[in-house]
C-alpha cells in the first residue's frame, strides 16, 4: 500500500465531487472532506480489509476495482464510488469480509477514530452511505428468499 504524497488534496477534491456520496456538497465542504482523508493506493492482489482479523478505516474507492469475499467466496465486485469498511468501523468489530484489489485500487481513506465527528459533520454524505446500506440490505433480503 502506498499513501499520496502531500498536497494532493486539491486532485482529492475534484475526485470525490464527482461520486454519488458526495454529489450534495459544497465546494469548501468537499474541500473540508479532502483534507480529512487520505489517498492510499493497493496493488493488484493486495488485500486491504481480512475477514475476522483487521480493518481500520472506511475506504471509497476512487479507481479500481475490489472484491469483497467472505471465507474465501466473492460475494461482491466493488468499483468506482463504491465504499467498505463502514461497518466495522461503526461496530468497533472486525470486518465480516476479505476485501482484495483485482485491479490496481486507488481510495480515500478516513481513518477509523475520525469517522463519528465525519459524520456529524456532513449529514448528507451520512444520509447518502444510509442509502447505499438499504440497497445493500434490500439487495441481500431479495438474495436470501
Amino acid at each position: 500500500m502506498a499513501v499520496a504524497p502531500q498536497g494532493h488534496s486539491d486532485q482529492l477534491h475534484d475526485t470525490i465531487s464527482a461520486l454519488a456520496l458526495f454529489a450534495d456538497l459544497t465546494s469548501a465542504e468537499l474541500e473540508a472532506i479532502a483534507h480529512t482523508m487520505e489517498e492510499r493506493y493497493f496493488a493488484e492482489g493486495e488485500r486491504i480489509l481480512r475477514q475476522g482479523l483487521s480493518g481500520s478505516g472506511f475506504y471509497i474507492i476512487l479507481d479500481g476495482e475490489a472484491a469483497a469475499r467472505v471465507n474465501g467466496v466473492e460475494v461482491n465486485r466493488l468499483g468506482r464510488g463504491d465504499f467498505f469498511g463502514e461497518i466495522s468501523v461503526l461496530l468497533g468489530e472486525a470486518p465480516s469480509a476479505d476485501v482484495v484489489a483485482l485491479r490496481p485500487l486507488r481510495c480515500a481513506v478516513l481513518a477509523a477514530p475520525q469517522i463519528e465527528d465525519f459524520i456529524v459533520a456532513h449529514p448528507k454524505v451520512a444520509f447518502r452511505m444510509l442509502q447505499a446500506e438499504a440497497r445493500k440490505l434490500r439487495n441481500a433480503t431479495r438474495w436470501r428468499s
